[in-house]
C-alpha cells in the first residue's frame, strides 16, 4: 500500500484527491493538510493537521500530494523533500528558478517529484498533437480559460503548451503586424517567442484551452475542455504510482506516460 498524504485538503482539488485516494486498492490515505485545518475539520472523517512538518513526522507518508498556491508551494515542497519523502504537485505557477531548485532537492534526497501543470490526459495529448501541428502551422495563438478564482494567468497548461510549441518551431516566429498597435493596454494578450496567450476568468469555466494555427487559406483549432475535476484524478493516480520508484524532476504528465 502506498501511503499517501495530501497537502491543501480543504481545497477543491485537495479534497476530490483525498477522496479519490480512498478508493484505491493499493493506496493509503495516512493524513490530510491545510493552513485552515485543525479544530474539528476532516475529510472523509480523517482529521485535517495544519502542520505539514509535524504530519510528515506523525503520519510517515511516502508520497506527498500538494494542492495549495503559488506562493506557498515551494515552501512545501522544500518540507517534503528534505523529509525523504516523494511529492506529485499539481499547483501551477513555477518558474524555471522554482522548478531548478525543486530537481536539486529531490535529486539530493533520493525521492521523485512530479510537477504538472495539467492532469488531465485530454490536456496532455492536445500538448503533443499541438507540438506536432506547429512543425508545419507555425502562426499560433493560445486561448485559455479558467475559473474566476484562479490566482495565477497564464495557467501552467497554457505556458507548457507554448514551450512545446516553441520548441518544435525552432524559437521565435514572428507573425502578425510587428507594428500593430495596442489601443488598450495588453488587449493582444502577451507574447511568448512570438505567439500570444490570452487568459480568460469567468466563473462556469473549470479548465479549457483551445489553440488556434493560421495559415494561407484555413485555420486549425484544437480545445480541450475539463467538465469536472473529476477528469484530472487518473492522471494524479498515475503521479503517486511513479513517484514512489522515480528519483529527481518530472515536469509534465507527459514525462511519465509511455
Amino acid at each position: 500500500m502506498i501511503k499517501v498524504l495530501v497537502n491543501g485538503a480543504l481545497g477543491k482539488m485537495g479534497n476530490t484527491v483525498a477522496k479519490t485516494v480512498l478508493q484505491q486498492k493499493d493506496m493509503e490515505l495516512v493524513g490530510a493538510v491545510d493552513v485552515m485545518g485543525g479544530a474539528g475539520k476532516t475529510v472523509e472523517g480523517h482529521p485535517i493537521d495544519n502542520n505539514l512538518q509535524e504530519a510528515i513526522n506523525k503520519y510517515k507518508p511516502q508520497v506527498v500530494v500538494d494542492f495549495t498556491r503559488p506562493d506557498a508551494v515551494m515552501g512545501s515542497l522544500r518540507t517534503v523533500l528534505n523529509s525523504h519523502v516523494c511529492a506529485v504537485v499539481g499547483t501551477t505557477g513555477f518558474t524555471k528558478e522554482m522548478l531548478a531548485e525543486v530537481k536539486e532537492l529531490a535529486e539530493k534526497n533520493n525521492v521523485g517529484a512530479l510537477v504538472c501543470p495539467n492532469f488531465a490526459m485530454g490536456a496532455v495529448l492536445m500538448m503533443r498533437v499541438c507540438q506536432e501541428i506547429a512543425k508545419y502551422f507555425p502562426q499560433v495563438e493560445i486561448i485559455e480559460m479558467h475559473h474566476d478564482q484562479k490566482v495565477d494567468a497564464p495557467s501552467g497548461t497554457a505556458v507548457l503548451t507554448a514551450q512545446m510549441m516553441a520548441e518544435a518551431r525552432g524559437g521565435y516566429v514572428a507573425q502578425g503586424r510587428q507594428d500593430e498597435q495596442e489601443k488598450l493596454p495588453n488587449v493582444r494578450g502577451n507574447n511568448f517567442e512570438g505567439m500570444r496567450i490570452h487568459s480568460v476568468r469567468l466563473p462556469g469555466f473549470v479548465a479549457s484551452q483551445e489553440v488556434i494555427f493560421g495559415s494561407m487559406g484555413e485555420t486549425l483549432k484544437i480545445r480541450n475542455d475539463s467538465i469536472n475535476r473529476d477528469c484530472y484524478m487518473p492522471g494524479v493516480m498515475l503521479g503517486i504510482r511513479t513517484m514512489v520508484s522515480k528519483v529527481g524532476l518530472s515536469y509534465g504528465l507527459d514525462s511519465i506516460l509511455k
